[in-house]
């Protein structure tokens, strides 16, 4: 046995000395994992017994022989990175540390506008506003107003203003696997989200401030190019999204091209590279200059330039600031006559990054950029590939294919390798986006932004109408591609939640077919085939239940879904849709054949794996008589209600009410086997699941109880195969339900006044 362990260390050290040029590159990864230990590991004892073994895989490696072996070295620096990783994100956690809002809230407060973004497709301004220390109130709150609100369109950066609003907790995700706004909002130190309640007014003795530079230019920009593509324009130019149209975004989104709308490295690398470009070609007429500069390091000074001015302009965005570092980073090597764009480049980057903001890790955004450059460096880096497209004497129209095989190969590649993640996040992946990418990069890239800048360079002068012309027949072009590859049939596949452990051997696999140079490379193609595979195999949940308790989705039989309430808002729609993994409008339960519904209550019945099971749920806030309420809940295997339900209603199987929501969060139950799969593990032990919370000031009711003659409504088993209809109540007075007296009037009465 002891010949055997021997054969193989042999074997990896071997190994190892062959990828030694690629082992730095783990040490992103290491320290990636670590971060991400601490988001998926549930509290603080949690993370000190991940850092402690971390600590002892240190040990293990020195005394193994780290000095003089690769790989106890190797196990000793990455966990020594994820260490540090896990470590750097709790502080930063504990760094922007900020109270949040306790409960709802309805308040007249003072603060000063740190931010204001125009949502004009939306007919929305968000306002983000620093409270002032005296004020009972998180420190930073966001609060969004309709567009015609009183005051609004007076509002700028920097202003103090008075307002009342309607204010709520940051919200957590609704159901498994959705959008955690709360973990967003932390690092971001908002403690609070509401919306504007009445008019809002500024200080008195200021002058009203005119619109800043980025504001100015958005207008402008759509003022020359007309229609959706004027919002567009608006977008590569300042980062200002908030005119694109809800059906313009949904089409570039289902079409792959939504990566286009956000400033990150693309419309970076055509600034820079645009900028460099000129910058030697006025310099190269000058041969006085040419002799005597280095063009290339003076082209590249002014490109870095042009890159921070471009990144102030756009809002400074995270994503962009990435994209800047990156783009830095390669200016550099070209300044020290390096090569420029490598793995190395990309893991400087990442590890940047990830010192500066650790949370970005769990987030799309880091996610999706650095995939999707670092699949494109691995594949034109490849010696076959390289070969392949390298540049040679031949006629023009080879040339001219040869380089749009590039381009669709570059495109598959990054559709691959941005699938996976689109489903985790998303649930949804689209399917040609790398044939609309082979079109709308090259469009964007080499056609809008380069007329874009020349046409703002010519409003100087009066001369820009030319280059708007063909601004707007560019992206009219663009447009009409998004939406025709939107509505193709098929154009996106959608998929239930993606389970964490399948997302990460995806990830694993990824990485080790990207990162690694020989042969055993490949063996990372088994990681992604087992968890794509795994992923491809979970079934959509048969009942979704948003953590309110409000909303619940059943799937019938032919896999469509079905909604409690048919009054569900777009947004409720959208992450039920999501979660169940399809693409299609639900419709209403109490449509169904079977279903018996009232408006306070619905019942109906799923057979799933030979079983018949029974559903009871709340469609109203009204109260039930207590015994009505009782019996029907002995008589079904689930129920579910957005409100506390009395401790004798016992149903089957589960009851689903706001004491057991208010631990679980939204539920994903499947019945087949049974099986529930709750929102809030593992994250109940993070900060933002239990922050220290700040008491509003003036709290005021945000809801008004029925009235007595109102609220009594019961459950009764009238009319067919014991249907539940709603009751107007029994019109006893409570004198009157005393005087039957014994504990069931007693209980019934209880029941009444609280349920």
């Amino acid at each position: 046995m002891s010949g055997k362990l021997s054969l193989l260390r042999d074997r990896a050290q071997d190994w190892l000395w062959h990828e030694r040029e690629s082992l730095i590159l783990w040490v992103p990864v290491a320290f990636g994992a670590g971060i991400t230990a601490w988001f998926l590991l549930p509290g603080a004892l949690a993370w000190l017994g991940f850092m402690m073994v971390m600590v002892a895989l240190g040990f293990v490696g020195v005394l193994l022989g780290a000095r003089e072996h690769r790989l106890p070295r190797a196990i000793s620096v990455a966990a020594i990175a994820a260490l540090l990783g896990c470590g750097v994100i709790w502080a930063r956690s504990a760094w922007v540390e900020a109270p949040v809002l306790e409960r709802p809230v309805i308040v007249e407060f003072s603060a000063r506008v740190v931010s204001v973004v125009q949502l004009a497709a939306r007919k929305q301004t968000r306002l983000l506003l620093a409270t002032h220390s005296a004020a009972s109130l998180p420190p930073q709150i966001r609060v969004t107003a309709r567009q015609d609100a009183q005051g609004i369109e007076r509002i700028r950066r920097g202003d103090t203003v008075r307002l009342r609003a309607r204010l709520v907790p940051p919200p957590r995700a609704a159901l498994p696997g959705g959008y955690d706004f709360a973990r967003r909002a932390w690092f971001e130190r908002i403690g609070a989200v509401g919306t504007l309640l009445g008019p809002i007014t500024r200080a008195e003795g200021r002058a009203v401030p005119q619109p800043g530079v980025r504001e100015r230019l958005s207008q402008h920009i759509r003022q020359q190019v007309s229609g959706g593509s004027g919002a567009i324009a608006a977008a590569f130019a300042t980062g200002d999204r908030g005119g694109i149209s809800e059906s313009d975004d949904e089409a570039m989104r289902r079409a792959g091209l939504a990566h286009l709308l956000s400033i990150s490295g693309l419309h970076v690398t055509a600034m820079v590279a645009g900028t460099m470009w000129l910058v030697i070609r006025i310099l190269a007429l000058f041969p006085w200059i040419a002799l005597r500069w280095p063009l290339t390091l003076v082209a590249a000074g002014f490109g870095a330039l042009a890159g921070l001015g471009y990144t102030l302009l756009t809002g400074g965005e995270v994503p962009t600031v990435r994209s800047l570092l990156a783009a830095l980073l390669v200016l550099l090597a070209l300044a020290l006559g390096r090569e420029a764009i490598t793995m190395r480049l990309i893991a400087t980057g990442a590890m940047v990054v990830m010192l500066l903001w650790p949370e970005a890790v769990v987030g799309p955004s880091f996610q999706l950029s650095f995939a999707a450059v670092a699949s494109i460096v691995a594949l034109h880096t490849h010696r076959k590939v390289k070969s392949w497209f390298a540049r040679r004497d031949e006629a023009v129209l080879r040339r001219i294919l040869r380089g749009l095989a590039a381009l669709l190969a570059t495109g598959l590649v990054v559709e691959l390798a941005l699938m996976p993640i689109a489903l985790f996040h998303f649930h949804k992946a689209g399917l040609y986006g790398a044939l609309a990418n082979m079109i709308a990069i090259p469009l964007t890239t080499f056609v809008v932004m380069p007329a874009e800048a020349l046409a703002l360079a010519l409003d100087s002068v009066g001369l820009g109408a030319p280059a708007w012309w063909v601004v707007q027949q560019a992206l009219d072009a663009m447009l009409g591609l998004a939406h025709f590859v939107a509505n193709a049939p098929g154009a996106v596949a959608s998929f239930p939640t993606m389970p964490t452990t399948a997302f990460a051997m995806t990830i694993v696999g990824g990485l080790w077919v990207v990162l690694w140079q020989s042969q055993q490379r490949w063996l990372g193609l088994v990681g992604i085939a087992l968890g794509l595979g795994w992923a491809a195999q979970v079934q959509a949940p048969d009942l979704l239940v948003t953590a309110d308790g409000r909303h619940v989705a059943m799937r019938q039989s032919d896999g469509q879904y079905a909604l409690l309430r048919e009054r569900s808002g777009d947004f409720v729609r959208d992450q039920l849709a999501e979660a169940a993994g399809i693409d299609t409008a639900m419709t209403a339960i109490a449509d169904m054949d079977g279903a018996r519904c009232s408006p306070d209550f619905c019942v109906w019945e799923m057979v799933r794996g030979g079983r018949r099971w029974t559903i009871l749920a709340a469609r109203s806030a009204f109260q039930s008589d207590w015994r009505e309420l009782v019996t029907a809940c002995s008589r079904v295997d689930i129920v579910i209600a957005d409100r506390w339900l009395p401790r004798a209603c016992q149903p089957r199987w589960l009851k689903a009410d706001r004491k057991l929501l208010q631990q679980t969060g939204g539920l994903a139950i499947t019945l087949d086997p049974p099986r529930i799969v709750t929102a809030a593990s593992p994250s109940s032990g993070m900060p933002w699941a239990n922050p220290a919370t700040i008491l509003p000031p003036r709290p005021i009711s945000l809801s008004r109880q029925p009235q007595a003659g109102i609220a009594a409504r019961g459950l009764a088993r009238k009319g067919r195969a014991g249907a539940v209809q709603g009751s107007r109540g029994s019109g006893q007075s409570r004198a009157e339900r005393k005087a039957k007296g014994g504990r069931h009037g007693r209980a019934a009465d209880a029941g009444n006044r609280r349920f």
